[in-house]
């Protein structure tokens, strides 16, 4: 087991690093590569990628994004995240 934040809500959980389910985060930016702070996308560039690390998605967000998903038949945005 490991602890960390949640890349969505930002709270602190545990959970195992091998099963959690993950979003590749920039760590300038603190969005997904390709991301603007306005939730408009635009393609990534390689160094973005590149510098960009897997972080963890906690279960109460994965739930409330399902929940979203089901509900309006399309995947939340980052600008719609429930």
């Amino acid at each position: 087991m490991d602890t960390g934040r949640c890349a969505a809500c930002r709270q602190t959980f545990e959970f195992d690093p091998r099963t959690v389910e993950t979003v590749l985060i920039d760590p300038q930016t603190t969005l997904p590569p390709g991301m603007t702070v306005l939730g408009s996308l635009r393609p990534a560039t390689p160094e973005a990628v590149a510098r960009s690390t897997d972080e963890p998605i906690c279960p109460k967000c994965l739930s409330r994004a399902r929940q979203f998903e089901a509900t309006t038949e399309s995947p939340p945005k980052w600008g719609t995240w429930p």
